[in-house]
């Protein structure tokens, strides 16, 4: 497993939870960019090119890439600030375009479940994340069940270049 560092770990969830409904909106590459260009972690960081490493990554093995994420994240010692961070990442990614499909919320669901951080503390700064931090009635919150649930339910389509300099601020 390979150690990464928290921004390219903040844009690598960032891109998958862009990723996890099968269809990546300008809407949400707009937003990382804008989330990246706001974030100190973030400077001398070329995240243009690295969310088309990325990009490349997720053609090329499909569901294998969100596995090795979900793997990724389960391993990786985070504090809680940067567990928060991540949530918070992934939320306004998967709110950016103005619609949440159910398999996004699988998403977070596992992603959730790769964290150390309880419910009460994240419910705590996002009060309004109640629905996505509830059990599903048809699986349990084992961490396998929930990344393969997520994994069956979506296919990820292969996805175009993404060119973050025609993208407005």
């Amino acid at each position: 497993m390979e150690t990464i560092t928290f921004d390219k770990l903040l844009l690598k969830t960032a891109f998958c939870c862009m990723a996890s409904d099968g269809h990546i909106d300008n809407r949400e590459v707009t937003l990382i960019k804008k989330m990246c260009q706001q974030s100190p972690l973030f400077i001398d960081f070329d995240y243009g090119k690295e969310i088309n490493v990325l990009l490349a990554k997720i053609n090329e093995l499909g569901s294998e890439f969100i596995q090795y994420y979900f793997n990724l994240l389960h391993k990786t010692v985070l504090t809680k600030e940067e567990e928060l961070t991540i949530i918070d990442f992934a939320i306004n990614t998967i709110n950016a375009d103005e619609k949440v499909e159910y398999s996004e919320i699988k998403f977070f669901k596992a992603m959730r479940k790769c964290l150390n951080i309880t419910n009460e503390n994240i419910l705590v700064v996002y009060p309004d994340l109640e629905y996505y931090l509830e059990e599903d009635i048809n699986t349990e919150s084992e961490l396998d069940k929930l990344v393969n649930n997520y994994l069956i339910s979506i296919e990820l389509p292969k996805f175009e270049k993404i060119n973050l300099e025609n993208l407005e601020n």
